[in-house]
Order: C-alpha cells, then sequence, then structure tokens
C-alpha cells in the first residue's frame, strides 16, 4: 500500500489534501503539528512520503521536521506545502533535503501528480538498486545495492535526489547535462516544477562532494545550459 503522512496544522487544507490523496489510492495518516508527525513517523509508519506544511505550531515547524525525518531516512519522500511569500523558506527547505514543493493554493490535480512523482522515483529506485550492482568514477562509488556513496573510501550522505543526480552524473560523464534533461530524469517526464530545484540540489551535492564548493572541480557549470561531471 502507497503510505502518507500529511502534516498540516490547518483543519481545511488538511482535509482537502486527505480527501484527494485517498481518492488516488493512498493510505493516508494525519498529523496536526510538527511534533505529532515526528511522533507518527517515530512509531514505525512505513511511509513512502511525507507532506509537510512549512509554516506549523509547536516546537517545530516544517523545516524542522524536514531535517529531522532526513537524517532518519535519506530515501524517505519529501514534499513541503508553502505560500508564494515563502520564497526564502523553499530554498531552505531545498538544502534541508525536501524532494520538492507545492505553492499555495494549489489544485488536487497538482498535488496528486507532484505525490505520484516521488512516490514513483522512490519506489522505482528501491527496486532497481536490488538488480545492480555499482557505478565507479576515480574516487567516487557509487553503490546501486546498498545506496551507498563514497569518495576516496569516505562515505558521504546523500538524499533520495542526490542519489539519483549522481548516479546520472557518473552514467554520463563529461556530457553536458541540461537542466531540463536532469529534472525528467530524476523527477519524471511529468514533473511540472521549476527547473531551479535542480540547481538547489547541485548546491548540495557541491558541499558534500567538492573538497571547495564555491570552485567546483567536478560538479562544473556549463553556462546557459546545465551540468556536466568531471572526474
Amino acid at each position: 500500500m502507497k503510505k502518507v503522512l500529511v502534516a498540516e496544522d490547518e483543519q481545511n487544507i488538511r482535509e482537502f489534501v486527505v480527501i484527494n490523496l485517498e481518492r488516488a489510492g493512498y493510505e493516508v495518516t494525519e498529523a496536526e503539528s510538527g511534533d505529532q508527525a515526528l511522533e507518527l513517523y517515530g512509531r514505525g509508519g512505513d511511509f513512502h512520503v511525507v507532506i509537510l506544511d512549512i509554516m506549523m505550531p509547536g516546537e517545530k515547524d516544517g523545516l524542522a521536521v524536514c531535517r529531522e525525518l532526513r537524517s532518519r531516512n535519506p530515501s524517505l519522500g519529501i514534499i513541503l506545502l508553502t505560500a508564494k511569500t515563502q520564497e526564502m523558506d523553499k530554498v531552505s527547505g531545498l538544502m534541508m533535503g525536501a524532494d520538492d514543493y507545492v505553492t499555495k493554493p494549489f489544485s488536487p490535480s497538482e498535488l496528486t501528480a507532484r505525490v505520484d512523482a516521488v512516490y514513483r522515483r522512490v519506489a522505482l529506485a528501491a527496486e532497481r538498486y536490488e538488480t545492480q550492482d555499482q557505478v565507479a568514477a576515480g574516487e567516487f562509488i557509487l553503490n546501486l545495492r546498498d545506496r551507498s556513496f563514497t569518495k576516496g573510501g569516505a562515505p558521504i550522505e546523500l538524499t533520495q535526489v542526490e542519489f539519483q543526480i549522481m548516479e546520472y552524473f557518473l552514467e554520463n560523464p563529461g556530457i553536458a547535462l541540461a537542466r531540463g534533461d536532469i529534472l525528467r530524469h530524476v523527477w519524471g517526464p511529468s514533473y511540472v516544477g521549476e527547473e531551479k530545484i535542480v540547481d538547489v540540489n547541485i548546491r548540495r551535492l557541491r558541499m558534500k562532494v567538492e573538497d571547495e564548493p564555491s570552485n567546483p572541480q567536478h560538479i562544473t557549470t556549463v553556462w546557459g545550459l546545465g551540468y556536466r561531471w568531471k572526474t
């Protein structure tokens, strides 16, 4: 069963999300706050995707919950609900490991499409990594079976999105990859979000992979197009 945890303090919005996801075939668990979301997740609900409103009451808002969930489970799908005025919060959330965000107000079809895309990526990645081994490039090794990534033997923790971007890079060394191509490969052809989500995840990857993130030697920018991997 496809399981989703929805954390939203506004009852009307939460019910709207729950009803539409249940119609789409998801089993949905509700939380009224970030603290309750963490409690429910800690009980072992085996969720595939978690939807978090950024602004929630309690000790932990959506961003704090996102950061904690990501530290617990790099493979978990995380989607943020944001307002149009929360532009910096979107970037902060993506930097903390969120897979995507949906801006309020949103339609049932947009919400379902975003959740479907994240769920599909999580599920397909898990299935694929059971049948393949690893991809190597110089001192970097991406192990597809245990979903690990090392640099010179030292482990580097990656989110599900970062892992798939790295896999795409290592399978296409030296090739200039357009932002749109990365977006379609990782987020899926039906994704309707903005390309800047690619740039934010590249920033995160550079912070983890590069010796000097401000002067990248491996993930280089191809101006006007996208990025290229160099070993």
